[in-house]
């Protein structure tokens, strides 16, 4: 159900303003969209005078060149872990062990390319590469951190010590998109 009110929403939103803008998003479907444009949304809050928190759909400058016109399902977001509420866009959570299971499991990895796309970029950002993170989370945040490279987060070495071991068998590898 909650996918058919999706869908319609997305529709109606493309159909009345003829482009997808993240601007013109509702604020609980910002995060982890795609505009018209191929570039990504997302979620900012600003303090007003008086004190209260007002939440804004952005464009950011951030492109995904194989997708465009994309509402993340609530399915993927569950199933990656991730909180649709999330302001801004950080790879802060990718180096915590809960959200790397969920990020690597099939449900998540296999069913959600819009995600991981995201979540791959992010990785190499830091140096890393999401299919080794996700087939030894250990070693290959190691590297990451020890490479040399400047930008690896210092969070990289404390996730390197405390993540446990996914099974390459439980991740597939396999399907992650082409395009990257």
């Amino acid at each position: 159900m909650a996918l058919i009110v999706l869908l319609a929403f997305s529709f109606l939103l493309h159909g009345s303003l003829g482009e997808f803008v993240c601007e013109n998003l509702p604020t609980e479907l910002c995060s982890y969209s795609i505009a018209s444009s191929g570039k990504r949304c997302l979620l900012e809050n600003y303090a007003t005078d008086d004190g209260n928190v007002i939440y804004q759909c952005k464009t950011t400058e951030v492109v995904v060149d194989t997708m465009k016109e994309w509402i993340e399902s609530e399915e993927c977001v569950k199933a990656c872990g991730l909180d649709r509420n999330n302001i801004g866009i950080s790879s802060d959570t990718l180096f915590q062990p809960n959200f790397l299971t969920k990020l690597c499991s099939n449900d998540c990895f296999q069913s959600c390319p819009n995600i991981i796309e995201l979540y791959f970029n992010l990785a190499l950002g830091e140096g890393a590469f999401l299919p080794d993170i996700c087939a030894k989370p250990r070693r290959a945040l190691w590297a990451a951190q020890s490479s040399g490279d400047d930008t690896a987060s210092p969070t990289v070495a404390r996730v390197a010590q405390a993540s446990a071991p996914i099974s390459s068998s439980d991740v597939g590898l396999d399907c992650a998109p082409t395009s990257m």
